[in-house]
């Protein structure tokens, strides 16, 4: 990644699960093929909430399981391939390039939980969301990454 002054960094409050629904539009629109979205936070943090929320954003009318088990869901949406990988049961980062990891982003775009199992084949260019309780019905969404992600999901470099 680009050095830290080169990112951008800002921290959301999403006071129910409507904010969480909002902020996946959001991410959906800014999503281009080749990009990586990593959502990282605890058990029980939003994590597959928001996941589904950008695939219900992207026109996926189908359910939307969490991938724990499958380890990876396709949604071919009207104009963007993604994949949805949950790394929660990944043991040691060489078993992401068996699930297609490279092979997701050369023809789409991915969602991946659990990212910090990714170790160094995470993109250097992806955006981190990290999630979090602020609250009894309120999360924290603190995102990060290359200052064009800043640019694509707030508009403005005044919000950078």
């Amino acid at each position: 990644m680009k050095g830290k002054s080169e990112g951008f960094v800002r921290e959301l409050r999403l006071a129910d699960e409507a904010a969480t629904v909002a902020l996946g539009a959001r991410i959906a629109a800014a999503l281009r093929p080749g990009d990586a979205v990593a959502l990282a936070g605890d058990l029980g943090s939003g994590k597959t909430t928001l996941a589904r929320a950008i695939l219900r954003a992207l026109g996926i009318k189908e359910d939307v399981p969490s991938p724990t088990f499958t380890l990876v869901q396709h949604y071919a949406t009207p104009d963007l391939t993604v994949d949805h990988f949950d790394l929660y049961r990944i043991e040691a980062e060489s078993e992401v390039e068996q699930l297609g990891l490279d092979d997701a982003l050369a023809h789409g775009a991915a969602l991946i939980e659990w990212p910090e199992r990714a170790g160094s084949r995470l993109p250097c260019d992806h955006l981190h969301v990290e999630l979090g309780p602020a609250g009894p019905h309120a999360r924290f969404a603190a995102l990060s990454g290359p200052a064009d992600w800043g640019l694509r999901l707030f508009e403005s470099a005044d919000h950078v």
